[in-house]
C-alpha cells in the first residue's frame, strides 16, 4: 500500500473513540493519532474546554499544516495509520478534498449517551458538541466521493459484539484482524493528546471493550431538547452501520 493505509475514524465526543483508538494502537503494524485538530479547534471557537490554553500552546493549531501532515507518508513507517477525528472539530466550510487521500470509517454512540456523558464533563453542549451534523456532513460528503456508503460501527455494537464487529471493520477497510485489538494494557497511552487527563480517567481504567451499565438517564429541559434534534441524525446512520 502506497505510504500505508490511512485509516480516519470520524466520530463524536465521548463515543468509546478513545477506546477504539486503543485497541487499533495496539495492534504492532499500527500508529495512532489522538485528535489532530483539536487545538485548531479550541483556538478557532473559543470553547471554553478544560484544559484548552494547555491544549492550544503544545498542539499544532495552523489547519494547513495539520492536514498536509496528515496526508503525509505513515509514521514510523507502519503499514497503518489511525487517525482519531472528532467531526466537530471540523468547523463550517472547511474543505474537505483531503480526505480522499485516506480511508474514512465512522463512529456513532447513541446521543443519549452522549450528552449525558458530555454533559458530566463540560457545560459546553449543543447539537454541534455531539458532533452528529457535522458527521452527516463528512459522511455524506465521503459517500459522493467514494460512490457508496463508506464504513459506519455502533459503539453498543462494539461493546457488546466486540470481535465480529472488529473483524467485519477490518474486513470492510481491507486490512487484516488482530487479536491485539480485544486487549491492551491500562493507563496512558503513548498516542494520547495532552488533554487525556481531563478526559479519559475512565478508559485508562480499562484493558478491554466493557458493554455499558445500563442506567436511566434524566436529561434536563435543555439537554432533552438537545437529545430530540440528535436522535433522528443518529437513526439514519444507525441504519447504514456494519453488523456482524
Amino acid at each position: 500500500m502506497p505510504q500505508g493505509k490511512k485509516i480516519a475514524m470520524w466520530s463524536g465526543p465521548r463515543n468509546i473513540s478513545t477506546a477504539l483508538m486503543y485497541s487499533f494502537d495496539n495492534r504492532d503494524d499500527c500508529y495512532s493519532t489522538d485528535e489532530p485538530f483539536y487545538g485548531h479547534f479550541l483556538k478557532s471557537t473559543g470553547t471554553p474546554h478544560p484544559g484548552a490554553e494547555e491544549v492550544i500552546e503544545n498542539h499544532e493549531t495552523d489547519i494547513e499544516v495539520v492536514i498536509s501532515g496528515l496526508i503525509g507518508p505513515n509514521p514510523q513507517s507502519k503499514k497503518i495509520w489511525y487517525q482519531k477525528h472528532m467531526c466537530h472539530h471540523i468547523l463550517d466550510h472547511t474543505d474537505l478534498s483531503w480526505v480522499k487521500n485516506l480511508t474514512n470509517c465512522f463512529l456513532i454512540r447513541n446521543p443519549r449517551d452522549v450528552i449525558f456523558s458530555l454533559s458530566r464533563i463540560t457545560d459546553s453542549v449543543d447539537l454541534r458538541a455531539t458532533g452528529l451534523p457535522q458527521q452527516k456532513i463528512i459522511l455524506e460528503y465521503v459517500s459522493e466521493l467514494i460512490g457508496k456508503t463508506p464504513p459506519i460501527v455502533d459503539s453498543n455494537d462494539i461493546l457488546t459484539n466486540t470481535r465480529p464487529i472488529l473483524e467485519k471493520l477490518c474486513e470492510t477497510i481491507e486490512i487484516p484482524f488482530s487479536n491485539r485489538m480485544l486487549n491492551w494494557e491500562p493507563g496512558p497511552r503513548l498516542c494520547d493528546g495532552i488533554w487525556a487527563k481531563n478526559w479519559y480517567g475512565s478508559v485508562w481504567k480499562t484493558t478491554g471493550f466493557v458493554p455499558s451499565k445500563i442506567r436511566d438517564v434524566e436529561l434536563n429541559s435543555k439537554l432533552t431538547k438537545i437529545l430530540a434534534e440528535a436522535m433522528p441524525i443518529y437513526r439514519e446512520l444507525r441504519d447504514m452501520r456494519i453488523v456482524a
